[in-house]
């Protein structure tokens, strides 16, 4: 792949994104579209194909695709630096306003009631199955990945927590790469350009690595709930294929069953970070607040997005070679179908079984699924309606 020297600023990167943050609502592809319209048809900061070679390799690696992709922009116009203002500028709107939800979450509960909470959670059920309906349609279009998503959904409901999770996106991965290829035709080699060398690629894909690999290790001996929050963000971070709501099962693995934090905060602040522009993953920013005061908001900020950092800048020096191979793209369909079962047994538990107690529970998610998918009401406005709605049965 030709490397290129950046031609811009870091400021002018993080001025561009932080305007970016504050009004890109609708979820990670929405976002492609803020981003396409801001940097190729507007500030032409690259072309179409580059653009959408960008896009391919988010889609191809683990992590927050818009996210990623933001920060691979940031690059190509300003270096490290470019992507480090990227990534701060879109994040710094949602992350500061999940950090200040957390912070008045348990006061707010005391002036209002615990029924706009309720009508939170609800709003997280008809988000999910919403997410879930987009992701089933689009990655499990036939028997074979509608099969291995079925399959997937049974391995992480036989198996709750980390480890089902694990085995079925390394079953899924297996699977894809024996029985998918047909599904999974490599395209041709990528020119984009980037300001990286491969040395410099391979050197993030292991520290992306050895994090991975120590951070257990190290949050299992050292004392400090902060390295708990980034080791469970990270490991989370490091394994969302397929979109951004997939952090949700990975996510409630490593913090309710420990006894971090309970479930009807988790799926609140859930419900609430639909309601905000930019990056679905400042969630993490609310559970480390939540869990850990300041620190554990920057840990859980941090541990979150890090390893699509790391993956995303390192992956890009070899994308021309990486995309070429069949058995690569073919384990990735596997990947992202069995990604879709994982949601579906998170739409069960916690997401239904947490929440819908009553008709009337069932009626508000319904009618917000509605909204959202047939109406194509704003996510903020139906979350706004549910916290109302939930307020308003709790008083009945």
């Amino acid at each position: 792949m030709p490397r290129a020297e950046p031609d811009g600023h870091w400021r002018e990167v993080f001025l561009a994104f932080l305007r970016l943050g504050c009004i890109a609502f609708g979820g990670p592809v929405a976002h492609l579209g803020y981003f396409r319209e801001a940097f190729v048809d507007r500030r032409r900061w690259l072309d179409e194909r580059a653009y959408g070679e960008l896009v391919a390799l988010a889609q191809f690696l683990p992590g927050p695709a818009s996210s990623q992709v933001g920060m691979a922009l940031g690059l190509t116009r300003a270096g490290l630096p470019g992507a480090l203002a990227a990534w701060l500028g879109f994040t710094l709107p949602s992350a500061l306003i999940m950090v200040g939800v957390a912070a008045g979450f348990v006061a707010a509960q005391d002036m209002l009631g615990s029924g706009w909470l309720h009508g939170l959670k609800i709003a997280a059920v008809a988000v999910v199955a919403r997410a879930l309906w987009g992701m089933a349609s689009r990655l499990c279009p036939d028997a074979s990945r509608a099969s291995f998503a079925v399959a997937a959904a049974v391995v992480v409901t036989a198996l709750p927590g980390a480890v089902g999770q694990l085995g079925a996106i390394a079953l899924a991965a297996v699977g894809g790469a024996l029985l998918l290829r047909r599904h999974a035709a490599a395209p041709e080699a990528s020119e984009l350009p980037v300001p990286l060398g491969r040395a410099t690629g391979a050197a993030m894909l292991a520290v992306f690595a050895v994090l991975l690999a120590a951070l257990p290790a190290l949050a299992a001996v050292a004392d400090g709930t902060w390295l708990t929050i980034a080791d469970a963000a990270y490991r989370a971070g490091a394994l969302v294929f397929g979109g951004g709501h997939v952090v949700l099962p990975l996510l409630q693995a490593e913090v309710v069953p420990t006894g971090l934090l309970d479930r009807a905060s988790f799926l609140a602040g859930y419900g609430a970070a639909q309601a905000l522009p930019g990056p679905l993953f400042t969630f993490g920013g609310y559970l480390g607040t939540a869990i850990g005061g300041a620190a554990g908001a920057l840990a859980g900020l941090i541990g979150i997005f890090l390893p699509g950092f790391l993956l995303m800048l390192g992956a890009l020096p070899f994308w021309a070679t990486l995309r070429r191979y069949t058995t690569a793209a073919a384990a990735l369909t596997g990947v992202n179908a069995g990604v879709v079962g994982l949601l579906a047994a998170a739409l069960h538990d916690p997401v239904w079984t947490s929440t819908i107690h009553r008709p009337a529970d069932f009626a508000v998610a319904l009618t917000a699924f509605l909204l959202l998918t047939a109406w194509r009401v704003p996510p903020a406005v139906v979350v706004g309606l549910c916290a109302l709605a939930g307020g308003g049965l709790a008083a009945l």
